[in-house]
């Protein structure tokens, strides 16, 4: 989506010769990869897209230093390491402090938005659901980073609604829970 939208993009990962990754290089020529130290010096804008259980180490790995004044948009999830129970996942988090909350405090010179964790990446780009926009909860300390996070919302065809700062991923992240339920019981993973 990125690249689609006329954005320099740099994949971060531990292993650049991993069959994904260069399936992703192959269909994407424009696109450049490094280690996540690399991917974190390169972006001005970065996507913290990693499981919710490696998230410290991804941000240990690609130095904390290097998200400093730059807008992170936070699409991870605390999914915890167990199968989901009766198609509901299991989160490793409390209602008390969201995940994203816990890597903003990792961060406290990053401008952390969340947005993107409560749908599955097949459709952060550019949804069909019927003609309709679908709505996007983001939340975040910085209003400037917020702004910037709904224009890109905006171009891959999304609505924004803005939930307010860091503690509202509370209520955004288990919605990934409500999101996953009609795809674990009935494989139905086509909604918004």
């Amino acid at each position: 989506g990125f690249l689609n939208e006329g954005h320099h993009v740099m994949l971060g990962t531990r292993n650049t010769s991993k069959d994904e990754v260069a399936k992703w290089k192959k269909e994407n020529k424009n696109g450049l990869l490094g280690s996540f130290q690399e991917t974190a010096q390169f972006g001005e804008v970065i996507v913290l897209a990693v499981s919710g259980l490696v998230v410290e180490d991804a941000i240990n790995l690609a130095g904390k230093g290097h998200f400093s004044n730059k807008i992170i948009i936070d699409a991870t999830n605390p999914i915890a390491a167990v199968p989901p129970e009766n198609g509901v996942l299991k989160y490793f988090t409390t209602l008390e402090e969201s995940l994203m909350e816990k890597i903003q405090k990792q961060l406290p010179d990053a401008k952390v938005v969340k947005a993107f964790s409560c749908v599955g990446n097949a459709y952060m780009y550019k949804p069909n659901f019927n003609g309709s926009i679908p709505t996007m909860f983001i939340c975040g300390n910085d209003d400037p980073a917020k702004k910037t996070v709904t224009d890109i919302l905006t171009s891959f065809g999304w609505e924004t609604e803005d939930m307010g700062k860091v503690e509202a991923a509370r209520a955004i992240e288990p919605l990934c829970i409500l999101w996953c339920i009609p795809g674990f019981i009935r494989n139905q993973w086509t909604h918004s």
